[in-house]
């Protein structure tokens, strides 16, 4: 069994900075996500976004803020379980929490935050009844690194902002062979500039754009070769490709959290903005995750919540210590 000062269920940019703050009051941590690799979304789904409302950065990409929260969290020694999601909590009688994951690993601690951003994250797939024989063999429902489709033939489906941008970005910078996008409507739901940008890339040859239409059969011998494409007044037609990306959004669950007994409202954890405990004492939520009156869903907001708990557990783990704050300014920053 792992034993820590704090668990903390969620290793995005909140969970990350969550470590520093603890560090600072010589609390440990030990970190739990479903993922692979620490980041969460700024990782899993959009590393080469910039971000730009963190003090101090005009412009950051995604992945370039979680490499330097990893640099920040490092002097604090925090450990991982990566690629098991937490199942189960129980409480013990000395007041302690048992958070035990998908694959068995048990780890126990007096505090448990959850930083799990907006949960669970599944794709919405189109209703193609073989689609999951091609997920991986060039079905991919999220973009993670661009350079993967260099020099390939991609159909992309969908009508809000990820399909627009990306289909101009994998034709403009000239890394897709080409690039066709489908939509069911003739109409988009993304910003307009984008929708006026595919349109003119298409009508330069540059993107091939296919509107009232869906994609609606797979094909291939172990990896996708082609795709059928459905328009509602000209029938089917047969497409080459390499790569399917439907772009219809995730959707997110709170997964086996929503069980844990906490207050849940729309989806998230509802907490006492005086320290951002939940219902259960002990347990705390931060980030995405939590709901109060004026939340606003902000990295930067989450950073403040992580900051706030943290001394409330200090206060919970040491009852009879004076927490004392200390300026890194002053003290700079001292590790494990």
């Amino acid at each position: 069994m792992i034993e820590t000062d704090i668990i903390i269920i969620g290793a995005g940019p909140v969970g990350l900075f969550t470590v520093f703050e603890a560090g600072l009051l010589k609390l440990r941590c030990h970190l739990i996500d479903s993922l692979p690799q620490p980041g969460g979304q700024c990782s899993e789904i959009y590393p080469k976004k910039p971000i730009y409302d963190i003090p101090g950065f005009p412009s950051v990409l995604a992945g370039e803020l979680i490499d330097n929260l990893m640099e920040q969290a490092a002097p604090f020694k925090p450990g991982f379980t990566l690629g098991e999601a937490a199942m189960k909590i129980e409480k013990t009688e000395d007041e302690k929490f048992i958070v035990t994951t998908v694959k068995g690993t048990q780890h126990i601690a007096p505090i448990v935050m959850i930083a799990g951003g907006l949960g669970v994250f599944e794709p919405r797939k189109p209703p193609i009844s073989n689609i999951v024989d091609f997920e991986d063999k060039g079905v991919e429902y999220i973009i993670k690194d661009p350079e993967f489709y260099r020099g390939k033939d991609c159909v992309i489906a969908g009508g809000g902002d990820s399909a627009l941008d990306w289909s101009i970005f994998l034709a403009d910078k000239k890394i897709a062979k080409s690039v066709t996008l489908v939509h069911r409507s003739s109409s988009f739901r993304g910003h307009l500039d984008s929708v006026q940008k595919v349109i003119d890339m298409a009508e330069k040859g540059e993107i091939k754009l296919v509107t009232e239409a869906e994609v609606t059969g797979l094909s291939g011998n172990g990896k996708l070769d082609k795709v059928i494409i459905t328009h509602q007044k000209e029938g089917e037609m047969t497409v080459d490709t390499d790569h399917f990306i439907p772009l219809f959004g995730l959707k997110p669950s709170l997964g086996p959290i929503a069980d844990w007994g906490l207050e849940i409202e729309k989806n998230a954890i509802k907490v006492d903005t005086l320290d951002y405990s939940t219902n259960i004492p002990g347990i705390y939520a931060i980030g995405d995750v939590n709901t109060y009156e004026n939340k606003l869903k902000l990295i930067l907001c989450g950073f403040h919540e992580g900051t706030l708990a943290v001394q409330s557990a200090f206060a919970r783990i040491y009852p009879d210590k004076k927490n004392i704050l200390k300026y890194t300014t002053v003290n700079g920053v001292q590790g494990f």
